[in-house]
């Protein structure tokens, strides 16, 4: 379990309306998170390149279900993604890439017909997020359950920063959100959530049930 905390606000700046798509069955990226990749199919790194020569924007997608029989081709991904900008990339000896990609922003996707070898899409900002700030109340039980957690997991750092105070609430809400030991699916319905709040009253419900299971694994 990896919680890799931001430690400032994503650089601010517009992005393309046409990013490159990069779709896995487990991995969902949430904004001001970071994910490190390790690319080595052809087709990805083609996409690596040229995104790296132009804005350096590739957009994550969670495959749905049934992907495997049409891998190579293009199965359906969750409309709902998140863009990150490379902000480091280290080609290798074998052609593969080393890279990390910083959150920006979460995006509906519509894909378009393209002759590139990997599959782009047309974006718009997903931003239903009226409440941009935690009350504090939910802040607090966020804190208490996650923290609750984390001392059952034995992390104990994990548990020393987020009862520091020092991150705010959307940096605390998404890197939880993407770094505690939850389903793809279920951080998908993280990501889809309508607004800070509902993402973070969704993630105390899901730390209850994997609190649940462990008291009732430990008897």
């Amino acid at each position: 379990m990896s919680v890799p905390f931001f430690s400032a606000e994503p650089e601010a700046c517009p992005l393309p309306e046409i990013v490159p798509i990069f779709p896995l069955p487990t991995v969902v990226f949430f904004p001001e998170t970071y994910l490190p990749l390790h690319i080595f199919e052809p087709r990805y790194r083609e996409m690596v390149q040229e995104a790296s020569a132009h804005e350096q924007c590739i957009g994550m997608a969670l495959l749905k279900e049934g992907w495997e029989d049409q891998y190579e081709e293009a199965p359906p991904i969750h409309a709902i993604g998140c863009v990150g900008r490379i902000i480091s990339s280290h080609k290798l000896a074998d052609g593969c890439y080393n890279i990390v990609l910083q959150g920006i922003q979460r995006c509906t996707y519509q894909e378009q017909t393209v002759i590139t070898n990997y599959r782009q899409a047309r974006i718009a900002p997903y931003t239903p997020q009226v409440c941009r700030a935690l009350t504090s109340d939910i802040r607090r039980h966020l804190e208490k359950t996650a923290q609750e957690y984390l001392k059952a997991k034995k992390a104990t750092q994990l548990c020393e920063v987020i009862g520091s105070g020092t991150l705010t609430d959307s940096i605390l809400v998404h890197n939880l959100s993407a770094g505690l030991d939850l389903s793809p699916i279920e951080k998908q319905f993280l990501l889809e959530s309508d607004d800070l709040s509902q993402q973070a009253r969704r993630l105390i419900d899901l730390i209850r049930f994997k609190l649940a299971a462990l008291r009732t694994a430990q008897g």
